[in-house]
């Protein structure tokens, strides 16, 4: 089992930045791919970035450009670095470790953008 702990959601404005991390308690941090989703109140969980064990990355089309994910595995934590924030980025964002068929998911950090 594998507890994720989000963090560094709040209230932005249109253009600004915020920096959520997701901490994970487990000693083998570094063989999971990690990934941030994000569900808007009436749609769809989706997915926003991920970053593979070994540092490959892929964005939704949404945030290409404008989201980054990065991992550290000395402190088992995944990060997502967004700016140029727009309205359509509110939602709740989530943090998922999965690996050889097995998937975690934290409790979720909301962010809402302000226009």
């Amino acid at each position: 089992q594998v507890h994720l702990v989000e963090s560094g959601g709040g209230l932005a404005q249109a253009g600004g930045s915020l920096r959520l991390s997701c901490a994970a308690s487990t000693s083998i941090f570094s063989i999971y791919n990690m990934g941030w989703h994000r569900q808007a109140p009436g749609k769809q969980r989706e997915l926003v970035a991920a970053i593979t064990s070994g540092g490959s990355t892929n964005y939704a089309d949404s945030v290409k450009g404008r989201f980054t994910i990065s991992r550290d595995n000395a402190k088992n934590t995944v990060y997502l670095q967004m700016d140029s924030l727009k309205p359509e980025d509110t939602a709740v964002y989530y943090c998922k470790a999965f690996t050889a068929g097995l998937g975690y998911w934290g409790r979720g950090t909301q962010v809402t953008v302000s226009s």
